[in-house]
């Protein structure tokens, strides 16, 4: 399946922009009234037929939509410090988008080699991801700030883990999001405030998007869980930095025995939420 991006939907018509315009003309060779399918960004799958096949601004009619394309039953921020070679930070962002992530947020450490991260080639990444991994939402990407403050920010309610590699006692990601009736179940209900009744699917407090889960999923007709991981620098997060996660109701989290790179630590935890929440 092609799919293209436009947020620009004005009724029964969209607007495709020049660069996806020339993809879909000049490399797709796509003519008036071809079919096509087009996201918006926002979790909606749109079924088009062309209209006007200019390469500098297609226009296609919409003749059916589909809500909750490609999404996933709960809404996952992944808190992670950039690397000093940020092509492994790239990496970790192309693959969460494929595998399933709502929120990207690039925080700093007191140990972080890189201080300062551009978010415009990110915010491509994802976007080319999204379309390749066949998802109606493309992920945001918020701009960097202090572990810290990131910390001070997250709302009370939601599942919040810290990654580290401090000796203590530490829950394992299967553990913490167990769901009723499963091995080491009662955790993860415990961990989120109840939905109201009979609410239909709702907008993520992580981002404000809507979200919308797969039909039979679970959460299908509550309010998502909003779930936190937050992965430190190739130095670790600073003692200061988990004594104060910890205090405001962060759950320590190992991810197993090995020594892991911060990108790899990142996308096995992505991994193991899908694994445990995702289907």
């Amino acid at each position: 399946m092609e799919l293209f991006y436009s947020n620009q939907i004005e009724g029964d018509t969209l607007l495709l922009d020049a660069e996806e315009s020339g993809h879909c003309v000049r490399v797709l060779r796509h003519r008036a009234g071809d079919e096509i399918t087009v996201i918006d960004g926002e979790g909606t799958l749109y079924r088009c037929t062309l209209l006007d096949a200019d390469p500098r601004g297609a226009t296609a009619h919409i003749d059916g939509s589909e809500r909750g394309f490609g999404a996933h039953p709960y809404a996952l921020t992944m808190a992670v410090c950039p690397t000093k070679n940020i092509d492994r930070y790239e990496w970790f962002v192309e693959k969460a988008t494929e595998i399933g992530i709502d929120v990207i947020a690039p925080v700093i450490g007191e140990r972080s080699e890189r201080k300062v991260l551009k978010t415009e080639r990110l915010e491509r990444l994802v976007k080319s991801a999204a379309k390749q991994s066949l998802k109606g939402a493309i992920p945001k990407i918020n701009e960097p700030q202090s572990v810290r403050d990131f910390i001070l920010s997250v709302p009370e309610g939601a599942v919040k883990m810290i990654c580290y590699c401090f000796e203590g006692d530490k829950h394992s990601i299967p553990e913490l999001l167990s769901l009723p009736g499963a091995p080491g179940a009662g955790n993860f209900a415990s961990l989120i405030p109840p939905a109201p009744a009979g609410a239909g699917p709702s907008r993520s407090r992580s981002h404000g998007r809507l979200r919308f889960p797969a039909p039979g999923a679970p959460g299908m007709d509550a309010e998502l869980p909003d779930i936190y991981i937050l992965i430190g620098p190739e130095g670790d997060f600073s003692p200061a930095e988990a004594e104060l996660a910890l205090s405001r109701g962060w759950k320590s989290v190992s991810l197993g025995n090995s020594r892991l790179r911060t990108e790899t630590a990142a996308l096995v935890a992505v991994t193991q939420v899908y694994t445990c929440l995702g289907e």
